[in-house]
């Protein structure tokens, strides 16, 4: 009896970890999310607004896991609730999506605005970072066999080289003084990350 519930202690402790791990990146996306959208808007960036909504795929993604865990450890929880939640977000990751993909069209057909580049590149290297710092918070005491978790690690992964190729994209545009549509460009990178976000959920 004193080895079960040993054994018992020991996955709740583990769930905790995990619960944990997640609630701290999911703070770290929601906070990026906030920096993205303001500074898109106000440097005319389709890409690092993309970033934003592939950021919110992953808070959306990590609500999901964190839901799942709560219902997988309630005697009484119902098991289809994240699936229900899942589908919400989906339809709201397409809708994201679907904007992006036709106001980067748009501007790639007809004129792309002026793109205050600095603001870009300073926004999108911070949140490589901030999300670099999510994979290492996701990595510590790595759980090989959760595909939960594992699936989280590499999705936080991914937002790091998306953020990455939009600061790149930036620094083109800085130092060339134009190219301004390769903005549109790495926002239709971003939207097929989206996508591949929502189909998996």
């Amino acid at each position: 009896m004193k080895l079960w519930e040993r054994r018992s202690e020991n996955v709740n402790a583990a769930v905790m970890t995990q619960e944990r791990r997640l609630i701290l990146v999911l703070l770290l996306n929601l906070a990026m999310i906030a920096g993205l959208v303001i500074v898109g808007l106000s440097s005319h960036s389709l890409g690092v607004l993309a970033a934003g909504g592939d950021y919110l795929a992953d808070a959306a993604a990590i609500g999901i896991s964190i839901l799942a865990i709560h219902v997988g450890r309630h005697p009484n929880g119902h098991p289809k609730s994240p699936t229900y939640a899942a589908l919400t977000n989906v339809i709201f990751l397409l809708a994201v999506t679907v904007f992006v993909i036709i106001e980067a069209i748009r501007r790639l057909s007809t004129h792309t605005p002026q793109i205050e580049a600095l603001p870009v590149i300073l926004v999108s290297a911070i949140a490589a970072i901030v999300m670099i710092a999510g994979a290492f918070i996701l990595g510590g005491n790595a759980d090989a066999n959760d595909l939960n978790m594992r699936s989280v690690l590499l999705d936080t992964i991914a937002d790091a080289v998306a953020a990455i190729s939009v600061a790149i994209t930036g620094g083109i545009i800085l130092f060339l003084n134009g190219f301004y549509w390769l903005d549109s460009v790495v926002a239709l990178l971003v939207a097929a990350i989206i996508s591949y976000h929502a189909l998996k959920l």
